[in-house]
C-alpha cells in the first residue's frame, strides 16, 4: 500500500473504499498516520477479504 498517496488523497481514498467496500463504516475507515496495519486489520475485518487483495486495491486504486 502505499502510504503517501493514501495520506494525501485520505478523503477521496476513503470515498473509493467505501464504494468497493460497501460492509465499510466512517469508523472502519479512520486513518491514523503510522497505523496503516491497523486500518487494514479493519478493512479485513468487516470485508472478509485478504490481506493481499485489500493491498492491491490500493495499490491499483490509489494513485
Amino acid at each position: 500500500m502505499n502510504t503517501q498517496i493514501a495520506k494525501g488523497n485520505w478523503n477521496i481514498v476513503k470515498g473509493r473504499l467505501k464504494q468497493a467496500f460497501a460492509e465499510l463504516t466512517d469508523d472502519d475507515l479512520t486513518y491514523v498516520a503510522g497505523k496503516e496495519d491497523e486500518l487494514i486489520g479493519r478493512i479485513q475485518k468487516r470485508t472478509g477479504k485478504a490481506r493481499e487483495d485489500i493491498e492491491k486495491y490500493f495499490d491499483d486504486h490509489v494513485r
